[in-house]
């Protein structure tokens, strides 16, 4: 990839940021749960869960992340995530009682629905428009890479200060790292499109596709599963590896379409479903396995799985049936 270095710059910023903000919330509970659990004698279902409840937040306010955005861009909308990340992780170290726990998971949600991925998608959306899609691919790189990163790091802080200090040093993170970096980013409009009837009269919204809707319900049904699919396996994945005998240690160590004017908003749109179910499924799950084991977990994550690849050719099959009209009306445009 060829970008400016300016683009490079954003990335590699929003990239730290995003690697930060994804291995001290989504990845919390793979190595932390457990001396959480044996430290104060909270049950571990309601532990887990407090990470389902900040999913939770951050899927009822994405829709609404995505509007802001699309009018102020995305700096301000980061920066307050960074410094609602501090504040979440200071609240669940200092924690006297399991209901001031989830009350910090709040906290934390509220930074999630406003710094992770789409929140940070929607603003680099909003920055570039059509060429975003670059940005966006490298960005997911980062965050790919937050658990071979924070649960090594994590069991080490948690061994050898304590899972309290540890939420301080996951504080300090944000605070010392994520913040400068997310302000930083450019506090620019959205990138000029090549459309010309899209330059000429940029407040009016843009007629939908023929087909898009029933598109984008197969798009948020797929990301919906997977992402259920998705928390349950990071949240849950060093439980199942120790279950087949593995240490800790080895757990460890395996573990680790839109335009500008319209995509923040669409993203938001689209996350509100997958960030309710990616809320749910870790604590479904912790309960399932409390109750019937892993291997009943595993089972209806496969099933899950096969509906979703059902989905998926269904909406690849409607997007090749839509792609030739999509054509047409582009050439007949030029």
């Amino acid at each position: 990839m060829s970008w400016p270095p300016d683009r490079r710059r954003v990335v590699a910023a929003l990239g730290v940021a995003q690697l930060i903000g994804w291995g001290t919330s989504f990845y919390f509970p793979g190595v932390l749960a457990a001396p959480i659990a044996a430290d104060t004698g909270w049950p571990l279902s309601m532990i887990v869960g407090g990470v389902s409840l900040g999913l939770l937040i951050a899927g009822l306010i994405s829709p609404q992340v995505g509007h802001v955005i699309a009018l102020r861009g995305g700096r301000p909308v980061l920066a307050a995530s960074s410094l609602s990340f501090a504040a979440g992780m200071c609240t669940i170290g200092l924690a006297p009682s399991l209901w001031v726990y989830l009350g910090g998971w709040i906290v934390v949600g509220a930074a999630m629905g406003t710094g992770l991925y789409d929140a940070a998608f929607a603003a680099l959306g909003r920055l570039y428009g059509s060429t975003a899609r670059g940005p966006i691919t490298a960005l997911t790189l980062f965050g790919g890479f937050a658990g071979t990163v924070f649960w090594p790091l994590g069991a080490f802080l948690a061994a050898t200060f304590g899972w309290r200090n540890a939420c301080f040093a996951y504080a300090a993170l944000h605070l010392l790292i994520a913040l400068p970096l997310v302000l930083t980013f450019p506090a620019g409009k959205a990138a000029p499109s090549d459309d010309a009837v899209t330059a000429a009269a940029p407040t009016t919204s843009p007629t939908p596709r023929a087909g898009e809707g029933a598109i984008l319900v197969l798009l948020a049904l797929i990301l919906t599963l997977s992402a259920g699919i998705g928390s349950i396996i990071v949240v849950h994945l060093l439980l199942i590896l120790e279950a087949r005998g593995l240490a800790v240690a080895v757990a460890v160590s395996i573990g680790t379409l839109f335009g500008a004017d319209r995509y923040p908003v669409l993203m938001g749109r689209l996350a509100f479903p997958s960030l309710i179910v990616q809320a749910l499924a870790p604590f479904a799950a912790a309960l399932i396995v409390e109750r019937y084991g892993i291997d009943a977990m595993v089972v209806g994550l496969s099933v899950i799985a096969a509906i979703n690849a059902i989905l998926v050719a269904l909406l690849w099959w409607s997007c090749s049936a839509d792609n030739g009209p999509v054509q047409d009306r582009g050439a007949s445009r030029d």
